[in-house]
């Protein structure tokens, strides 16, 4: 929303909700949400296979990334007692992030081009 001068000089103080800046925020954090997405339109992963489907992110940032995922609630790590197998997957909380995410790829859709050259 556009304020003018006017509107400046009001006595409103607009105040963020804190919950919704710590969301903001652990959403915005690099590669967060890029990993809820495989999650939610690939299902349970192994550590591999998410690194391979988010090539960018190195191996020691993706670690972290999955720990602190799992400290919020928004993964959980599956072990497999009769072999090493080691899976991640979103809980409840996790999948809630679904109509988030559809809603900016919807918008992303929209707003930004497949190339460079598409967006001058």
């Amino acid at each position: 929303m556009m304020t003018s001068k006017s509107d400046e000089d009001s006595s409103v103080d607009f105040t963020l909700c804190p919950r919704f800046e710590q969301t903001f925020s652990f959403l915005g954090k690099k590669w967060n949400g890029l990993i809820i997405d495989v999650l939610l339109h690939e299902g349970p992963q192994r550590f591999r296979d998410l690194a391979r489907k988010v090539p960018r992110c190195s191996d020691r940032v993706l670690v972290e990334r999955l720990k602190e995922l799992e400290e919020n609630g928004v993964i959980v790590r599956q072990t497999f007692p009769d072999n090493s197998l080691i899976e991640y997957e979103l809980t409840q909380k996790g999948q809630e992030f679904e109509a988030v995410m559809n809603a900016v790829h919807a918008w992303s859709d929209k707003w930004y081009c497949s190339t460079e050259t598409d967006q001058k």
